[in-house]
């Protein structure tokens, strides 16, 4: 006879599944999760200001992203949810460190982090969460709002306008003689930039000042 003889023989079972070892696993997490977490904190530490500009529904990362930013600018329509525990985890990429210092309410931060219950523009102009809430619909008029902003700091000096936000973003997280001493010591190189005379002299001729670019 030819061809392939028949055979009652059972082919062999599969290897067994090995669960990973924990400690790998938690480290391949912590990875994960500090790499998420320094690509979020990229947008505080930007030199220039960014401005979030919220509109529609701002959930979750909505709401670590839109922390990382210096203004945060919504319609009057926006809702508001740091939705995390919902999902069964912890937010765990800026809001739980952020929200608190930004707002400076523990207990409203709790109340909001712990029931991921949603809260309107008017609580989050009030709460400090942002800092204007449009008159205008939307996207658009958000983006309008935010521009008018942007063009009103772009007038000032950078050096002025960087080494504002570097040092309140240092101060926050420290104390006030901290950050005194650091501020010293930044301004004792930043203001001889030539920007000062150019500032003072436009404002003695009433005239909008011109700066280079940083």
């Amino acid at each position: 006879p030819t061809g392939t003889p028949y055979t009652t023989q059972k082919p062999p079972p599969p290897p067994p599944i090995v669960p990973p070892d924990p400690a790998r696993l938690a480290r391949s997490l912590l990875n994960h999760i500090t790499t998420f977490q320094s690509c979020v904190s990229s947008l505080e530490k930007c030199a220039k200001p960014i401005i979030a500009v919220l509109h529609g529904y701002c959930y979750g990362l909505g709401v670590d992203l839109s922390l990382c930013a210096d203004v945060r600018i919504c319609d009057k329509d926006t809702k508001f949810s740091v939705k995390e525990v919902d999902i069964g985890i912890a937010a765990d990429v800026g809001t739980l460190s952020r929200l608190g210092k930004s707002v400076g309410n523990a207990s409203w931060v709790k109340d909001v982090c712990l029931t991921a219950r949603q809260f309107d523009a008017a609580e989050a102009l009030a709460m400090g969460f942002v800092s204007q809430v449009t008159d205008k619909e939307g996207k658009k008029g958000c983006m309008e709002e935010a521009l008018r902003w942007a063009a009103l700091v772009a007038e000032k000096s950078p050096v002025a306008v960087q080494g504002t936000k570097e040092l309140l973003n240092w101060s926050r997280d420290r104390g006030v003689e901290d950050g005194l001493r650091y501020t010293a010591v930044w301004n004792a190189a930043m203001v001889q930039t030539g920007d000062t005379g150019a500032a003072m002299k436009a404002s003695t001729g009433k005239r909008k000042p011109r700066f280079e670019k940083l």
